[in-house]
């Protein structure tokens, strides 16, 4: 049973299928863009929110004017994880390889299931840990011929694992926000707080915000349309159904395509080694899926101080 008991239009399993195939495509526009990694999060969300920004309003106009404090600042929180993941994330891209930033950034899961408990209600049982723990182990084996030595490489692995760690922290503060929540109101109030964080962390580095040529522009704009609205939109849609910890495993495909799309477009190398760690990866997705208790168990009423 899905943590909300509302039964939704759409399969949440196939949005959030549709939401991991998109975000995947994320560290190929970042590649693609010739601009700093800190004004390259701040245009993704900056697009992405303004795109976002005329549909909330129509959609959710009345909501967003009800938001009681705790869950402004529950918002705000949220986005301050979603830059932080972003800004260290994309930063990684620059000293490793696509495959090894997307493997690190996609240990999420563990932190998932370490603070859960300090969260939200939801059990972690022995079947979920033991698809976090495939799911784990398959996106290791992934990257592992990427490791590369050098201080430079590990400053990448760091900043990926910085931002894993943020983006577990926003997926534990954005399941209980988004509860209550509609999708409209909740991705504007994450997004929009993320963005101005963002721009403040740009004008106090003095970077350059302009001037780039016509390839960037399109690879800004498609990390807005596509991973982030097709991609970070979905599976926020489907947060409402499953838990944060099914959310972060599912996440791990990202890895398979992630280095797909990299070999295809990037011409980075494929190895029988990542063919392995796909399949070990779908393998701790399917235990994660088919788990019928703990990881996607109610936490209890929604609010209703909307």
């Amino acid at each position: 049973m899905p943590p909300s008991a509302e039964r939704p239009r759409l399969n949440p399993t196939l949005i959030l299928l549709v939401g991991v195939m998109a975000v995947s495509s994320g560290a190929i526009f970042v590649r693609l863009a010739e601009s700093p990694p800190l004004v390259t999060a701040v245009w993704r969300l900056t697009f992405a929110t303004a795109l976002l920004l005329p549909f909330a309003l129509w959609k959710a106009g009345a909501e967003l004017r009800r938001l009681n404090a705790r869950q402004i600042g529950l918002g705000a929180l949220a986005g301050l994880f979603l830059a932080l993941h972003f800004a260290t994330w994309i930063s990684s891209l620059s000293f490793t390889s696509v495959a090894n930033s997307v493997v690190l950034v996609n240990t999420a899961p563990v932190w998932v299931a370490l603070l859960t408990p300090w969260f939200t209600r939801d059990r972690i049982t022995r079947r979920a840990w033991l698809g976090i723990a495939a799911s784990v182990t398959g996106a290791v084996i992934i990257g592992w011929g990427d490791f590369a030595g050098g201080s430079s490489a590990l400053l990448g692995d760091v900043l990926a694992l910085a931002g894993s760690l943020a983006l577990a922290l926003y997926l534990l503060l954005g399941r209980k926000l988004r509860a209550a929540l509609s999708l409209p109101a909740y991705l504007l109030v994450c997004y929009g707080s993320a963005t101005v964080l963002l721009w403040l962390a740009v004008l106090a580095s003095g970077q350059n915000v302009s001037g780039f040529n016509l390839k960037t522009w399109g690879a800004l704009l498609g990390m807005a349309l596509v991973s982030q609205h097709l991609g970070h939109s979905s599976y926020n849609w489907a947060m409402k159904y499953f838990s944060a910890g099914f959310i972060a495993v599912c996440l791990l495909g990202e890895p398979v395509i992630g280095s797909l799309l990299a070999w295809w477009l990037l011409g980075e190398a494929l190895t029988w080694g990542k063919a392995l760690g796909g399949m070990i990866i779908l393998a701790g997705i399917y235990l994660a899926a088919t788990e019928r208790r703990g990881t996607t168990r109610p936490e209890g009423p929604v609010e209703t101080t909307t």
